[in-house]
């Protein structure tokens, strides 16, 4: 573990609460990369939830142990409990401490206020770097007036890019994107596919893009077994309709009325999950499926025989590089950059929407799991050479190197 700083008593006296264009090629970058100076690092999102907020926790960490000073801005009204004990667990890595204010979900008048005060903790921190993630942190980090000539960068990880496409919001969402393009200095994408989509949906990016995947750590990959009491199948995620959690309630119905008496653990909290609830009780399987809330990924997979995911829509989905690393036998759909990380074994992958498609990957994966197995142990190998969270740290730091390089290194210190 690198260097852990403690909170600036600066900040501690501030009013809001603190807490100490072609496809580009992905950036792999070894970890002897070239000294640079100390950065000031402020990352700007809204939910402590999620992948999101897993990437987020991997390069405050790494970007911290290599010297850089880090600083938080997120929604005060997310993540419950889990969110305040991870913040205080990251708390000794925010050199610039964390400041939490209300972001809403949707657009609305909040959103003026959360501006205003996104502007006043960035005159007071003066970061060199402002990143914003998803389009909520995307937008508040490139709408306040540029101080200092930070960089600003932004990384989409998906959402106002899948928002439920040819809907108003999505239209809304999508016009935010194109206005925004111009005030951006640096494009992180997390994944191949959602950097093509922005440039066939919204715009070619008009600054350097780079794509940086999502990574896993060494200790990832140790192997996880079920637990006695595990049942055929876990499923773990947000329950919002993009993980298609429905479609897979649909499918055990359908299998258990055939004969095949599948149960299945569902592991995570959202919007969906009364209704989802309330679909069991209407399909009769109620004593087959249960909900169990979050649960931290690893032990969420001891939960299960096999992993499902049947999302409608990805980018570079986390808990599918957590399972696979996991040794986990997994069926999902072919969203995303989802075959990039199956690499040669993405045949196995399935249509989104597909009920049969579905029903039919949990029986032959169920019936068969030592070929599923051998399925995952192939994906897992290359896992290990492809998607490290060391790659993503460095490669992000190259990003910002090469960004500011482009403007003059000499004003950041």
């Amino acid at each position: 573990m690198g260097d852990l700083r403690p909170i600036p008593s600066a900040l501690a006296a501030a009013n809001a609460p603190v807490v100490t264009a072609p496809r580009p090629t992905v950036l792999d970058v070894a970890r002897s990369a070239p000294p640079w100076p100390s950065l000031k690092i402020l990352h700007i999102f809204r939910a402590p939830l999620g992948g999101l907020f897993r990437h987020v926790i991997d390069l405050v960490k790494g970007q911290s142990d290599r010297g850089h000073r880090v600083g938080l801005i997120l929604d005060s009204r997310t993540g419950g409990p889990r969110a305040d004990a991870t913040l205080a667990e990251l708390a000794p890595y925010l050199a610039l401490g964390f400041r939490r204010i209300v972001i809403p979900r949707q657009i609305s008048p909040l959103d003026i206020e959360a501006l205003r005060q996104v502007s006043h903790i960035i005159n007071e921190l003066a970061p060199d770097v402002l990143h914003g993630h998803g389009a909520k942190g995307g937008a508040l980090a490139r709408l306040v007036p540029r101080r200092r000539n930070a960089l600003r960068v932004y990384t989409p990880h998906g959402g106002s890019l899948t928002h439920r496409p040819g809907t108003l919001g999505s239209r809304v969402y999508r016009s935010l994107e194109w206005i925004l393009n111009r005030r951006t200095d640096l494009f992180l994408f997390e994944s191949g596919y959602i950097a093509d989509l922005f440039s066939s949906e919204i715009d070619q990016p008009r600054a350097m893009v780079r794509i940086v995947r999502n990574g896993i750590s060494n200790a990832e990959f140790e192997l996880v077994t079920p637990r006695p009491d595990a049942t055929d199948i876990v499923c773990v995620g947000e329950l919002r309709p993009v993980k298609s959690i429905d479609l897979l309630i649909d499918a055990l119905a359908s299998l258990n009325r055939s004969g095949r008496r599948i149960s299945a653990t569902i592991a995570g909290d959202g919007p969906e999950a009364v209704r989802l609830k309330a679909q069991t009780e209407r399909h009769g399987i109620s004593d087959r499926v249960r909900f169990i809330g979050h649960c931290p990924a690893r032990e969420a997979f001891a939960l299960g025989r096999i992993f499902v995911i049947p999302s409608r829509a990805e980018s570079l989905p986390y808990v599918v590089l957590e399972a696979l690393a996991a040794g986990m036998p997994t069926v999902a759909t072919a969203v995303g950059d989802v075959p990039d990380v199956f690499g040669s074994q993405a045949q196995y992958l399935i249509p989104p929407d597909d009920l049969h498609a579905l029903t039919s990957a949990i029986i032959a994966t169920l019936d068969d799991l030592a070929h599923a197995r051998r399925i995952a142990q192939a994906v897992r190998t290359r896992l290990h050479s492809h998607f490290s969270v060391d790659v993503t740290v460095e490669g992000g730091l190259a990003a910002y190197r090469e960004a500011i390089a482009t403007r003059g290194p000499a004003q950041f210190t």
